[in-house]
């Protein structure tokens, strides 16, 4: 089936016309393998699947925020000043039926992310193998625009949802595993999902939204603040956005 058209016309994306960018480093393997190794003796008992913006309160997930090899990746597709709009760390256990339907990271009823503006990197802490769940992309898919967004059943996340339009969207799926210590840049409307984790062992990565200071639109005030990690150019009040034109 076919995607509705966008409401406007789509905005040409940092990062080119696949709106992908993958095998970005962000630490060497060992090291992320090790944190991988300590937020599993963390969240073991209780299975944790979702922690919400850890970059907040946490200095492991503040550090990777900002590496400088992603930021230097992040600086080239968006410029040199950038925030930390939200973090998410994924826990998908073994055996477990944790699916994250064909979404879009930057628009919701909290915000809307300028797609020239802003990116999202889903950093891999652990190993991610198509068969622990890695991403599923449709490369191009960003072009057609944001789709209409909503809560999604499993994770709750309120973001730009495929069946909100079709069942399916249409493209050819193309997975992408990704090893620890590297991260998979993509445009905030590219369509995206991941299945459940079929192996014996525990998949971990962390969610991030990278936008400029003038590349948001804030929906609720109540939202965390936005989190500079790279540049001088931020305006005073850095947490306000924007105003919808």
């Amino acid at each position: 089936m076919t995607l509705s058209p966008s409401r406007t016309a789509p905005a040409r994306s940092p990062l080119g016309l696949r709106g992908l960018r993958a095998a970005v480093a962000w630490t060497h393997r060992a090291s992320a393998q090790a944190r991988a190794a300590a937020l599993l003796v963390e969240h073991r008992q209780a299975q944790t699947e979702i922690v919400r913006n850890p970059h907040l309160n946490h200095d492991w997930a503040n550090a990777i925020v900002r590496s400088p090899l992603l930021l230097d990746s992040v600086r080239a597709a968006i410029g040199p000043n950038v925030s930390v709009e939200n973090t998410f760390l994924v826990m998908k256990w073994p055996g477990r039926d944790f699916t994250v339907p064909w979404h879009q990271d930057g628009i919701g009823s909290r915000v809307e992310l300028d797609p020239r503006r802003s990116l999202a990197a889903w950093i891999a802490i652990s190993d991610a193998p198509a068969a622990a769940g890695c991403l599923d992309v449709i490369a191009g898919s960003h072009l057609r625009g944001y789709l209409p967004y909503g809560p999604e059943a499993d994770t709750g996340q309120d973001r730009g949802r495929a069946d909100a339009v079709s069942e399916e969207p249409e493209g050819l799926p193309v997975s992408i595993p990704v090893k620890a210590g590297k991260a998979l840049l993509m445009d905030t409307r590219l369509l995206h999902r991941s299945c459940p984790n079929t192996t014996d062992r525990v998949r971990i990565a962390l969610n991030v939204r990278y936008v400029a200071p003038d590349g948001i639109v804030r929906r609720d005030p109540t939202c965390p603040s936005l989190l500079p990690v790279s540049g001088n150019g931020w305006p005073s009040a850095p947490t306000e956005g924007r105003d919808r034109p």
